[in-house]
């Protein structure tokens, strides 16, 4: 191995160590106590070493935020898979649902927190279309505009994952509350008529 290869090399671990920390205390202890100056003492370099991967935290929050992406597009990926129709839609809202519970934090980076991530553009990171895409392949089966629809699907699980997180709704009544989401998407107006005059679903 070369010199430049060795240094580039020991440079992604060294940031994968800064994104892991910050995942790590902001877990335990909230975004509010993920500080340059905490995160240096965590993988005991420097601070300018840290500004020398990162701007500032709203870079780490963003890195943080681009891997919770790929954790969950793998989630609604396995959630999805071996079912179809209705069961596939409301497999994949339990498994996002119960990716915000477990990850808190993590959520918040990705949704809340502010970033330089851009969304919903042509120039966004692939990790975030394939979040996008994980939903999209669900109700794709039920809906003409698949952007519009998968968007409406991702603002209701947002919403009810913040509510559930901030104990504002009620905890036995979700599977409910998964059941009017996936009814609303199987009715939409605009809605794939299936053969005949019913619509095609599990």
């Amino acid at each position: 191995m070369g010199i430049a290869e060795r240094k580039d090399r020991q440079r992604a671990e060294r940031e994968n160590r800064i994104i892991a920390a910050a995942r790590a205390v902001a877990e335990r202890e909230g975004w509010s106590a993920v500080t340059i100056r905490r995160l240096a003492d965590e993988i005991e370099h420097s601070q300018p070493v840290l500004y020398s991967h990162f701007e500032n935290r709203d870079a780490i929050v963003a890195a943080v935020a681009v891997e919770g992406f790929r954790e969950i597009t793998t989630a609604l990926r396995e959630a999805a898979s071996g079912s179809s129709g209705q069961n596939a839609i409301k497999n994949v809202a339990l498994a996002y649902l119960a990716f915000a519970r477990r990850h808190p934090a993590l959520y918040e980076a990705m949704f809340v927190l502010p970033t330089n991530l851009r969304f919903a553009e042509a120039g966004s990171r692939p990790e975030l279309h394939g979040a996008f895409q994980a939903l999209a392949a669900v109700v794709m089966p039920f809906c003409v505009d698949v952007a519009l629809v998968t968007e409406t699907f991702w603002a209701a699980l947002h919403g009810l994952a913040e509510l559930e997180g901030s104990d504002r709704i009620r905890p036995g009544a979700r599977d409910e509350r998964i059941a009017l989401v996936v009814r609303a998407i199987v009715g939409a107006p605009n809605g794939k008529p299936a053969r005949g005059s019913r619509r095609s679903a599990e």
